[in-house]
C-alpha cells in the first residue's frame, strides 16, 4: 500500500518556512526562488487539506495547525538528516551500536575501549545511554549494557561482574577514624541513589543494625552525581570501587569501610538473540568478558584509608 506521505521537497520547503515565518527568507536559505517556495506549500496544504499558513499583505504567519505540525516535520528531518550523516560517516565500516548504563560507561568502559580498536580496527563502537530494558526491535542496538537480573526476552545474556558498592566519603570528612564503624557511618548524612533506594537500609540490615533515617537524604540518579556529592564533603554514599577508580587513586574519595553490599544483580552484556551470529559482536563480546575477568582478578582487595 502506497504510504500517505508529501514530497520531501515540499516538507523541507515547509520546513524552513515555518522556521523563518517567510516565504523569502525560505527561497533564499534552500536556494530556490519565492514562488517555488509558494508552489511547494501549496501543494502541501492541498495535500493535507489544511491550512499552514495565513497571507496578508504584512507577510505570512503560521496557523495553529501549521505550528504543530512543522515542529513534528522539524523533528523527524533532523532524524532522517542525522541518519543519513551517520551512514555517510561509516562508509561501509563494521558498527556496533551499544546501548549502555551512564556511570559504566564512562568511567570503566572507555577508558578500555582502545584496547579494542587496537585489536580490531575494522570496528566501530557507537555509546548511547540507556538505564533500563527496551526492546530492540524498536531501536537500532545491537547489544546493550545494564545492571540487573538479566531477565530480557529475546536475548543472550552474559555476566560481566557484580557491584558491591562500598561506604565512600572524602578524606576530610573521615578525618583521622581508621576506618568508620558501621555505627559511625549511621551518624553520617547518607547520600542516597534515585535507582538504589533501599541500599542504604540493605546495607544496614548486613551490619545488623536497624537506622531510621537509612532512607533519608539528598537523591542522585547516578554514581557520577553520587561521588561528585561525596568529594565535596556532603555526605557518605555506597559507591562500586571500579566505578571511582580515578577517584580513589587521587585520593578524592577514601573508602570509609570495607564492608561491602552484596547483590544479586551484576551488570550484563546483552545481545539480541537474532545477532548472536554477528563476528564483530562475537570478537567485543570475547573481549568485553576477557577484560571484566582481568579487572576482578587483579583489582586489589578494599582496604579502608589509612
Amino acid at each position: 500500500m502506497r504510504r500517505k506521505i508529501p514530497s520531501t521537497t515540499a516538507l523541507v520547503s515547509f520546513e524552513a518556512a515555518a522556521r523563518h515565518e517567510s516565504f523569502t527568507k525560505a527561497a533564499h536559505e534552500l536556494s530556490i526562488t519565492q514562488g517555488a517556495i509558494c508552489r511547494q506549500i501549496a501543494s502541501l496544504e492541498e495535500f493535507l487539506s489544511v491550512e499552514l499558513f495565513r497571507r496578508s499583505r504584512r507577510g505570512v504567519k503560521l496557523t495553529e495547525a501549521g505550528l504543530s505540525y512543522s515542529r513534528r516535520v522539524a523533528a523527524q528531518l533532523d532524524a532522517v538528516e542525522r541518519d543519513t550523516l551517520s551512514v555517510m560517516g561509516q562508509q561501509g565500516a563494521n558498527t556496533i551500536e551499544l546501548a549502555v548504563v551512564p556511570t559504566f560507561g564512562t568511567q570503566w568502559l572507555i577508558p578500555r575501549l582502545k584496547d579494542f580498536q587496537r585489536q580490531h580496527p575494522q570496528v566501530t563502537v557507537n555509546l548511547t545511554n540507556r538505564t533500563r530494558p527496551f526492546l530492540f526491535a524498536d531501536t537500532e542496538f545491537d547489544a546493550a549494557i545494564y545492571f540487573g537480573d538479566a531477565d530480557w526476552s529475546g536475548t543472550e545474556s552474559h555476566r560481566l561482574m557484580g557491584e558491591n558498592p562500598v561506604p565512600v566519603c572524602s578524606p576530610r570528612l573521615l578525618g583521622s577514624a581508621h576506618p568508620f564503624s558501621p555505627q559511625q557511618i549511621a551518624e553520617l548524612p547518607l547520600l542516597q541513589q534515585t535507582t538504589r533506594p533501599y541500599a542504604w537500609r540493605q546495607w544496614f540490615n548486613a551490619q545488623q543494625l536497624s537506622v531510621p533515617r537509612d532512607m533519608t537524604g539528598p537523591r542522585y540518579e547516578l554514581f557520577s552525581m553520587l561521588s561528585q556529592a561525596a568529594m565535596h564533603d556532603m555526605g557518605i554514599a555506597l559507591i562500586p570501587p571500579f566505578l571511582i577508580q580515578r577517584e580513589l587513586e587521587e585520593r578524592q574519595l577514601v573508602i570509609a569501610c570495607t564492608e561491602a553490599l552484596a547483590s544479586s544483580k551484576a551488570y550484563y552484556l546483552m545481545i539480541p538473540d537474532k545477532k548472536v551470529e554477528s563476528a564483530s559482536l562475537q570478537a567485543f563480546k570475547n573481549w568485553l568478558i576477557d577484560q571484566s575477568q582481568r579487572y576482578s582478578t587483579n583489582s586489589p582487595g578494599l582496604q579502608p584509608s589509612l
